[in-house]
């Protein structure tokens, strides 16, 4: 008897555990309409207005992606901008439900500021750009070369330690924000300027005269970027990791938003678990069976996000590379649902 009632007890208290987490940030989403996702708001191709005042990007993408799995929905969903120096409180605060603004994984915001990193949506490096009018065709020949950079990012750290290692000198420019550092690089203040690979993509498209830009082949450092949610709402937290792990697998099992629908049919069991054909596996989380289902409907697979925002057709022009599947060489791998 005395084994039973300890059953039972421990029954309860997970029950108790888990209503806990239901009652945390996915009731409050769902109570107020819609999520709140916190991305930069400036870097093209990642999270940015378009003319008509549209948020477009690959981590807007992604915010809409979580709306769909909870809503059926893409557009449940509101995108705050925030400066880099504010996005950890932000998310820390309540502000925002999401981090999602090329925001790179380190040991210290994982552990160190009450952050979950739930994956990485883009394996991004750190690069150096420079005019070719220059002559430079290698980072080993900047030696002595002025770098403009942002404040307090880890960009600002690695180019540091890139020159230190390498026996090298340079002169760093230092400014708050990355628009502020582009000026100054495209008016001649500084000979480089240095971020995420990605980001300097996304930068040169907005200068003045892009085919005059080049960027370096080397990269330095690694720079996994992903959303990241607060510490301490684990069901919050698998929400969002899955909503990511699930935009990976379907384009890995071929689902996409045009032959979803089709793919209802599909005897493959991995495909039938994935659409919550023979299990409801979204009850776990407190979503429907059909939450990978809806993303797919409304938002497509991660390669047909990552095709419109930043891919080779897009002003960033950007290949798959490590980005792509693990089954095609790249780093893109998630658990199976099952």
């Amino acid at each position: 008897m005395k084994g039973i009632r300890t059953l039972a007890m421990a029954s309860a208290m997970t029950a108790l555990l888990v209503g806990g987490a239901v009652a945390g940030t996915l009731d409050t989403v769902k109570e107020k309409g819609y999520v709140n996702t916190g991305v930069s708001g400036k870097v093209i191709g990642f999270s940015s207005p378009d003319a008509k005042g549209e948020w477009t990007g690959l981590d807007v993408e992604f915010g809409r992606a979580v709306a769909a799995a909870i809503f059926n929905d893409p557009t449940k969903v509101r995108f705050t901008p925030v400066a880099f120096k504010e996005a950890f409180t932000a998310l820390q605060s309540g502000e925002i439900d999401i981090l999602a603004r090329n925001t790179t994984w380190t040991y210290q915001r994982d552990t160190k500021l009450g952050l979950e990193f739930v994956g990485t949506i883009f394996y991004d490096g750190q690069g150096f750009m420079v005019k070719k009018s220059l002559g430079v065709k290698s980072a080993a020949e900047l030696n002595g070369a002025s770098v403009c950079t942002q404040a307090g990012t880890t960009t600002e750290l690695n180019v540091s330690d890139y020159f230190v290692s390498k026996g090298m000198t340079y002169k760093p420019v230092v400014y708050e924000s990355a628009d502020e550092a582009t000026v100054i690089y495209d008016s001649g203040r500084c000979d480089v300027y240095t971020t995420d690979t990605s980001g300097l993509a996304a930068r040169r498209s907005t200068l003045g005269n892009p085919k005059d830009h080049l960027i370096l082949p080397e990269i330095i450092s690694k720079e996994p970027l992903g959303p990241a949610v607060r510490q301490g709402d684990q069901q919050w937290s698998d929400i969002v990791r899955w909503v990511l792990f699930a935009l990976i697998n379907a384009e890995e099992l071929g689902i996409t938003s045009k032959n979803v629908d089709e793919m209802m049919k599909s005897t493959n069991p991995a495909i039938q678990r994935f659409l919550g054909i023979d299990a409801n596996y979204g009850e776990y989380m407190g979503l429907t069976a059909d939450w990978a289902y809806r993303i797919i409907k409304h938002v497509g697979n991660y390669g047909e996000m990552y095709e419109r925002n930043v891919g080779p057709a897009t002003s960033l022009g950007l290949e798959r590379g490590v980005n792509a599947l693990w089954t095609k060489g790249g780093l893109m791998y998630a658990p199976p649902i099952r």
